[in-house]
């Protein structure tokens, strides 16, 4: 087995991930999080909440899951959310065509349809499951389309990002922040995505749960007040530059933004942010690296990309987030399909003169030419141009319907007046987070097979041990008596409930022999075991094992909850937590 099957295979035997469906046969792209799993992705949640709403101050938001059609016109995933597809002739698979030549062509992705086509055919791609031959390539939108209402009802997508709500809400979250820029929202939950073909286990998922800052920044600068916190990080760089060269470069997000390899400052800290996410998380470092969109592949209103991505074992680089300076792009497309201004005001610094040229509809005329028409009249005309409105008769057009206005209900100048300000449309600044391929590179990145040591009269052992952090661990200290009787068994229960009330996730295990119990703690992660034994009822004392090292201390039960809590959260050395054994 290579490190996914033993991966998976620990997953699904101790609680972590099992198929959907499993008593119907299952369907490729979706997994059920089990009691462990389930409790790993929340911390794992928890601390992406601590860096970006309590310590970045981005409140989060929930918006639905289910969304309306015009959000996703504005949107482009109505027109342009696809991935280009292609099916085998003679069993009837179907295949993400770019996924088929990546191992061809460098960047499969950014290729036409035509492109993948002729590459297919002059390499002789044959359909994977059968080897048959593959029928052209074509686009297929991934979003789940569904009716909102009975009957006909209202056309609607399942969201295929957390990001949109976030943008349909900015001016209610512009006044929540008092337009003062910049400010964000984050958002976690839920997005679904049909994908094609998804044969990467949680790697790719047609429901998963993203975790996405939407981060509003003045356009005119890009600086970051805090930048001083990650200037000096080093981080691995695979810059557009670089991967023309084959080579990561190593070197400072300072020294990065300096150079011109990273746009500005405020992408740099969310790329230092991002690293200390994933380092913290249990992503190990040398296994990781930032890798630039190259110009062909990047959205055309994108002035800067980056995506963090992780090394796994049968996958090989896997993007985990992308990082994104995505301008006024989405700000701009929303105000345009739902005819509302999505911009703030800026106030100078100084009050400024300048000469603006002035459209004064006269309301008193055009009320009763276009009656409910007229304030719709009124807005068109202040868009015209002067040249425009020099013409006897103007005409304008409103919701497609063309309508002529006379010359004399319309007046204007230019005039000089003093502007204490200008309303802006900010830029966004996304980092966008999968957290199920997070979760996964943090199950591969723990995962350990160890050869224990023999003691005597003993042969050697093979150990499985989950590396976990500490402050991901879906269990934090096990209650172990070392047999099951009453006298044992009540200071156990007494512990957990010491423990719990601390706050500490704690399991009680009695089932086995207490190497077995070791051995069954140490595959999911967990970084103590308390055991109770005989001298517990003498002397008041416990001993707590570590499951890194295996090494044991003997300390007594009083007190013993601060002791725990300081070993997961205050990095306080183990042997000082008690006598070494």
């Amino acid at each position: 087995m290579d490190k996914y099957e033993q991966v998976i295979e620990l997953a699904k035997r101790r609680g972590f991930l099992w198929n959907s469906f499993e008593l119907y046969g299952g369907t490729a792209g979706f997994y059920d999080y089990g009691p462990l799993g389930s409790t790993l992705k929340r911390r794992i949640e928890q601390i992406w909440r601590e860096l970006f709403v309590i310590q970045e101050g981005f409140m989060e938001i929930e918006t639905p899951t289910v969304g309306i059609e015009n959000v996703f016109v504005a949107s482009g995933h109505v027109g342009g959310f696809s991935d280009p597809l292609c099916e085998c002739k003679a069993c009837g698979e179907a295949f993400r065509a770019d996924h088929l030549v990546d191992k061809i062509v460098p960047v499969a992705d950014a290729l036409s349809n035509e492109e993948l086509d002729e590459i297919i055919r002059e390499s002789q791609v044959k359909c994977p499951e059968c080897e048959g031959e593959l029928g052209e390539t074509y686009e297929f939108n991934l979003m789940f389309k569904t009716q909102i209402g009975p009957g006909s009802g209202r056309q609607g997508y399942m969201r295929p990002e957390t990001a949109q709500g976030m943008f349909v809400d900015f001016l209610r979250l512009a006044r929540f922040y008092r337009e003062k820029l910049p400010f964000g929202a984050t958002q976690i939950g839920k997005s679904y995505r049909n994908e094609i073909s998804p044969r990467q286990g949680v790697i790719r998922l047609r429901e998963f749960t993203q975790a996405e800052a939407e981060i509003f920044i003045d356009p005119q600068d890009k600086s970051h007040s805090n930048f001083s916190r990650f200037a000096d990080t080093a981080v691995n760089l695979y810059s557009d530059e670089a991967q023309d060269k084959g080579a990561v470069e190593k070197m400072t997000l300072g020294e990065a933004v300096e150079k011109g390899i990273i746009a500005h400052e405020f992408l740099a800290y969310q790329i230092g942010l991002t690293n200390l996410f994933l380092q913290r998380v249990g992503v190990s470092p040398d296994m990781m690296r930032f890798r630039q969109h190259k110009k062909d592949e990047m959205a055309h209103y994108a002035i800067d990309c980056w995506d963090a991505e992780v090394n796994t074992d049968r996958f090989g680089w896997v993007e985990v987030v992308g990082i994104a300076d995505r301008t006024d792009y989405d700000l701009s497309a929303h105000a345009t399909v739902s005819k509302t201004e999505l911009s703030i005001y800026r106030e100078y610094p100084e009050p400024k003169m300048v000469t603006q040229f002035v459209v004064k509809p006269n309301m008193g005329k055009l009320g009763p030419l276009f009656k409910g028409k007229a304030k719709n009249v009124a807005e068109a005309l202040k868009a015209l141009s002067q040249e425009e409105l020099e013409q006897d008769n103007i005409t304008v057009i409103i919701d497609g319907e063309e309508f002529t206005v006379p010359r004399d209900v319309v007046e204007f100048a230019e005039e000089t007046v003093k502007v204490s300000g200008e309303n802006i449309v900010p830029h966004v600044i996304e980092p966008s987070f999968g957290i199920d391929r997070i979760f996964y590179t943090v199950m591969e990145h723990s995962f350990d097979e160890e050869t224990v040591p023999a003691k005597e009269d003993t042969e050697e052992e093979a150990r499985i041990v989950m590396r976990l952090k500490k402050e991901v661990a879906p269990v934090q200290v096990a209650i172990l008596p070392l047999l099951t009787r009453e006298e044992l068994i009540g200071p156990a229960k007494s512990i957990e409930v010491q423990l719990k009330q601390k706050g500490l996730l704690v399991s009680y295990d009695d089932s086995g022999t207490i190497g077995r119990r070791y051995r069954r703690n140490d595959e999911i992660g967990t970084p103590y075991s308390i055991t109770i034994d005989y001298d517990t009822l003498e002397d008041n004392t416990v001993t707590i094992r570590e499951r890194d090292s295996m090494k044991q201390v003997r300390t007594s039960i009083e007190g013993i909850e601060e002791i725990l809590y300081d070993l997961m959260y205050k990095d306080r050395d183990f042997e000082s937590a008690g006598d070494v054994l």
